[in-house]
């Protein structure tokens, strides 16, 4: 890797643009009621787990992480002009407000939110694009805010961090969220959060349970049942994007399609559906991924194949993984200029509608 090291400049000197569509900031307000939640009980394990560190901890990484997450200014523009990042597509760090147990607290934080990043999104708006974030909590309230996020703010799309209190998207109640989306033609992006203590386990005594391994198998399964309960059939325009390269889906693409239709087939399971479509044509018509965390051209190329070049795009996944060196591997991909230019540049701006 990097045997071709190049300086890393904006502007476009290589042919296309690079538009990072998963970076992430915080306000300090929701990280204060983390802490707030991890000292008085209220947090899950998984909170306990990923902010307890990157909160609290004098380490290195995790007091570079919050310094950058609470940036949406000049240090984040300087980074981003470092590593030649032209455009930076940003979201409320997970959890969100999700974890929230208030209501109305959550929704004011998520409203705060999105007032300063719509304020940032002003001041650099050639360098900043928002997404909309929301508490599920409240579904019609969430609905609403999509729609302001998209109306009144000029954001581009709306993020969700996986489960809210370990209630997933695919539950009626949240019906109103999908509604919104599909009115103001905007894509859902499917972040990771902490596994719910239903399921962290096992997978937190063994040191797994955040972006090394938890994530993908707590956001992927989060897909899965979306698509498994028909919500393309019920939204045949909706786009969902998942990041770290489609949390491994595309890979399992042949096993999923194969065990999902037996299981229809059989009945087994009252869930299960017939679709109008295989798991692997949704994910090819109505699915999007982008590259967050894994700057690893196998996996790219890999998934530009099975579900189409105009479906995987550029992330770096900041401030969490601020590599110079993974944009430079990214530039040296063996992969026609087209191809390239689509990963860093025009999907984003097709499917953002930049």
């Amino acid at each position: 890797m990097s045997e071709h090291l190049h300086p890393l400049r904006t502007g476009g000197e290589r042919g296309y643009l690079r538009i990072a569509t998963e970076e992430a900031f915080a306000t300090r307000e929701q990280v204060d009621i983390f802490l707030r939640m991890i000292r008085d009980g209220t947090a899950d394990k998984g909170m306990v787990s990923l902010w307890g560190f990157y909160a609290q901890s004098p380490s290195p990484r995790a007091t570079q992480i919050m310094e950058r997450l609470l940036d949406l200014g000049e240090r984040r523009i300087a980074d981003m002009d470092a590593t030649g990042i032209d455009v930076a597509i940003l979201a409320l760090t997970s959890p969100g407000v999700q974890p929230i147990l208030d209501v109305e607290e959550a929704k004011g934080v998520a409203r705060r939110a999105n007032e300063a990043l719509a304020a940032a999104c002003a001041k650099y708006p050639t360098r900043f694009v928002g997404m909309t974030a929301v508490a599920p909590q409240d579904p019609e309230w969430s609905a609403d805010e999509i729609r302001r996020g998209a109306r009144e703010w000029g954001f581009k799309g709306c993020q969700i961090n996986s489960h809210t209190q370990g209630h997933y998207l695919d539950e009626p109640q949240f019906d109103p969220i999908f509604r919104a989306l599909v009115e103001v033609d905007q894509p859902l992006y499917i972040h990771p959060a902490t596994l719910p203590d239903s399921m962290i386990g096992p997978v937190l005594e063994a040191g797994l349970d955040g972006a090394v391994f938890g994530f993908g198998v707590e956001t992927g399964m989060h897909l899965l049942r979306l698509i498994t309960t028909g919500i393309f059939d019920r939204y045949p325009t909706l786009q969902i994007m998942v990041g770290h390269m489609g949390e491994a889906l595309p890979y399992w693409l042949y096993r999923l399609d194969y065990m999902h239709q037996a299981g229809v087939r059989s009945q087994r399971y009252e869930r299960l559906k017939p679709l109008k479509k295989t798991i692997a044509e949704y994910m090819r018509s109505n699915v999007l991924i982008t590259n967050s965390g894994m700057a690893w051209e196998p996996a790219i190329k890999f998934a530009q194949e099975v579900m189409g070049e105009d479906r995987v795009m550029y992330a770096m996944d900041y401030p969490y993984q601020y590599e110079a060196r993974e944009v430079v591997d990214m530039d040296n991909m063996a992969m026609n200029f087209a191809t390239k230019r689509k990963f860093f540049e025009d999907n984003a701006r097709r499917w953002f509608k930049l």
